[in-house]
């Protein structure tokens, strides 16, 4: 009875990341550039002196979609959809290199380069400041250039590049700030051929249809486990009556 017991619960553990991983992805159908989360179920065996003969579910965020969204036209000088399968350098709360696919790129008051989400945008010299200017453009290569503030407007002045990386024979991992990162530490190589899509940005690639449906199905898989605890339950009872001694 207790194998059964443990089994529903184990069920139960994996309904509930899966809809916690489906929720997260529903709440990120309208978010630029994000990848849909992926998960699944691994088997933890319980360990100790006899054999191995029991084992429970542990359903988590293995991988993302790396699958591209649409490309949506925006007319922003600083909006960029990145082509292919390149990624943003920027720089994590931790100060290490991570990698993201949103382009809503803005110059903060302090001169700084960030993505929309505040982390600052990685360049050939480090994280990418913005001197006073009168416009800021970026090329398709990711090159950076500037009017200075009261300079030539027919004079433009190339302050950086962004380092536009290439995951290609590295292993990147999603985290849960979102930013992608080498499995096990380091950093990805700069792509000279990677390019951008200028004045656009990639939105979200999760489908919300499929995301409800998913919802939907980790949510009955979560009521018959109830169900067959219930189950359990009266099975035990029923047992304790039939091993009563008679009055």
């Amino acid at each position: 009875m207790d194998r059964l017991i443990h089994t529903s619960l184990s069920a139960m553990k994996a309904a509930m990341a899966r809809q916690a991983v489906t929720a997260n992805n529903l709440a990120n159908a309208s978010t630029t550039g994000f990848r849909a989360e992926i998960a699944s179920v691994r088997p933890l065996w319980l360990k100790g002196a006899e054999l191995q003969d029991r084992a429970f579910a542990s359903e988590e965020v293995t991988a993302a979609d790396m699958q591209g969204g649409a490309v949506i036209d925006t007319g922003r000088p600083l909006d960029i959809a990145l082509q292919g399968g390149a990624l943003l350098t920027v720089q994590a709360e931790d100060g290490d290199e991570a990698y993201t696919r949103r382009g809503d790129l803005i110059v903060s008051d302090s001169g700084l380069l960030t993505t929309g989400d505040g982390h600052p945008v990685v360049g050939d010299g480090g994280p990418i400041t913005v001197p006073p200017s009168d416009r800021v453009t970026i090329n398709s290569d990711g090159s950076i250039w500037i009017v200075p503030a009261g300079g030539d407007p027919n004079a433009p002045q190339q302050i950086d590049r962004l380092k536009l990386a290439s995951a290609t024979g590295s292993t990147v991992v999603k985290q849960i700030d979102g930013l992608f990162r080498v499995k096990d530490g380091g950093a990805l190589p700069a792509d000279p051929e990677a390019r951008l899509t200028l004045h656009a940005l990639e939105g979200s690639n999760v489908n919300p249809t499929t995301a409800l449906v998913d919802m939907i199905d980790a949510s009955r898989a979560w009521d018959t486990q109830v169900k067959m605890l219930t189950t359990a339950r009266e099975m035990d009872a029923d047992t304790a009556n039939l091993m009563k001694l008679p009055s």
